[in-house]
């Protein structure tokens, strides 16, 4: 017998498919049935018909969730959120959500490498643990706790449904960290998520998109959950926020990006710009305070929005506050030194960052200023005269950390208060004073206040609670979860369903 070629392969697959396809599309419950040699064989695929599951892309050149442009990614979107909500249970969403966090487990590393080598910002043990955390932290469907009200007029009950597909933009400091909970949340919700990632961190977001799409095809979840644009740019970014199948738009990054989303016309959840400052008075614990504030502000060199910016403390113990921030890896500058870092560090307008210092390591950047500090030094503190210097009113997030002077707990909660600027992101303060805890959290009237601790067990690191990386304080959020990206959904029934 002679030898079939590809294009005679290729003939006969074409005939059989129009032979087959409006029985399999009506048993699949779908459109028409595309060639088969396109998608994966049954035995790739756990769960759905494979006709409800496809690793191939569409016409954007879709593939494990990566796609040329915005439009063939929100429809690709659209039919895996229908997918997953008409098709799909309850009980395999929440399969899919433990595969997620499983292939975190299995990649962390790579993630945690690529994401250094990418950015050129953090630290890899940091990265390491921030990522673990979302990945086991991040609420899934147990936070969409229906309610149920019964009554001599019948019965109420409340549901969680979802908004269909979302766009989310996130950014170069906490990329995959981004990713992973929003994801986690928006799929636990029932909705689909694309998303327009920072440039810098491009190749690293495409990895997670990849494994987590993976994850999610190899549970029998639906391709195209999960997606993002293959280059992103302002103006893609742009294109997904005013798509008109976007339904919701999540935003994660500076006030420029906020400002954006919320023109966009469309309902939009945004994690703005944080200062937070640190509140020390002089009944703290200094050694719980030394080394709290030095761990949370040099956590992944800082870039993480709610780590540690700045510190007031009352002048009685400042001396003493200092000696145990240096016992736990702080390096003290003097005034000569912090002239230095400030023209090395600002920007030219002294009210930003100079990018090229953004998340490093304190060592390179002491070395920058002719300053010698050992390797493992993990903050340069900076004793400044006042609340008015550009490093006390400025999100540095690198671990350059200045501390300021006050006479009183209530100046230094005042001081916190303007440093801030308002954003009512996080804060925190280290006091045994139970009057002073709370008069400082009804002032600062932030999403988190941590007392006692790093800022960063707010997020769940070292302290309770669910975690998030999309923190949501200039829409009022919090702390966003799946119940953050649902609706409210009412259902009542008359005179009936009262068994007591």
């Amino acid at each position: 017998m002679s030898r079939i070629d590809d294009s005679k392969v290729d003939e006969i697959v074409q005939r059989v498919v129009a032979k087959l396809a409006p029985a399999l599309a009506a048993s699949a419950g779908m459109g028409p049935v595309t060639n088969p040699r396109a998608t994966p064989a049954p035995a790739e695929v756990c769960g759905p018909s494979p006709a409800l599951v496809s690793r191939a892309g569409g016409r954007g050149g879709g593939r494990r969730g990566i796609y040329d442009d915005v439009d063939s990614a929100v429809k690709t979107a659209r039919v895996a959120h229908d997918t997953l909500v008409d098709k799909l249970t309850l009980k395999k969403r929440d399969e899919i959500i433990a595969a997620m966090r499983r292939a975190v487990h299995d990649n962390v590393q790579q993630l945690a490498q690529m994401a250094v080598d990418e950015t050129g910002l953090g630290r890899f043990d940091d990265k390491i643990n921030k990522n673990l955390l979302v990945a086991d932290k991040t609420p899934g469907t147990e936070i969409l706790r229906p309610l149920a009200q019964s009554g001599d007029d019948g019965l109420m009950l409340l549901e969680r449904a979802p908004y269909g597909v979302i766009g989310a933009i996130t950014p170069t400091t906490n990329p995959t960290e981004t990713i992973i909970c929003n994801a986690i949340g928006m799929i636990a919700a029932g909705n689909a998520v694309v998303f327009n990632v920072h440039p810098s961190a491009k190749r690293v977001c495409r990895f997670v998109v990849e494994k987590l799409n993976d994850a999610i095809t190899g549970v029998g979840g639906p391709d195209g959950l999960l997606s993002m644009v293959g280059e992103p740019t302002i103006e893609s970014a742009n294109q997904l926020m005013t798509h008109p199948g976007i339904r919701l738009v999540v935003v994660t990054g500076g006030p420029g990006v906020v400002a954006a989303a919320m023109k966009s016309g469309k309902r939009a959840i945004c994690g703005g710009p944080g200062n937070p400052p640190v509140v020390v008075d002089d009944t703290a614990d200094m050694r719980r305070a030394g080394k709290g504030i030095v761990l949370g502000c040099s956590l992944d060199n800082n870039i993480v929005c709610i780590a540690e910016k700045e510190v007031f403390v009352v002048d009685d113990v400042a001396d003493l506050l200092k000696k145990e921030m240096a016992n736990n890896g702080a390096a003290e500058m003097s005034r000569a030194d912090i002239a230095k870092l400030e023209r090395l560090v600002l920007a030219e307008d002294r009210a930003h960052p100079h990018k090229d210092w953004v998340g490093k390591d304190a060592a390179k950047i002491a070395r920058a200023i002719g300053k010698t500090v050992p390797d493992n030094t993990r903050v340069l503190l900076c004793e400044v005269d006042g609340e008015d210097h550009p490093f006390v009113q400025t999100e540095l997030l690198m671990p350059v950390l200045p501390l300021v002077r006050v006479k009183s707990v209530d100046d230094g909660i005042a001081a916190a208060v303007r440093a801030e600027h308002g954003f009512g992101h996080t804060a925190a303060m280290y006091s045994t004073n139970i009057d002073a805890l709370h008069h400082m959290a009804r002032a600062m009237d932030c999403s988190i206040f941590v007392k006692n601790a790093p800022t960063y067990a707010g997020l769940g690191l070292g302290g309770e609670g669910y975690t998030s990386f999309t923190i949501a304080s200039p829409t009022g959020e919090g702390l966003t979860t799946a119940l953050s990206f649902s609706r409210e959904r009412r259902c009542t029934l008359k005179d009936h369903f009262r068994i007591v």
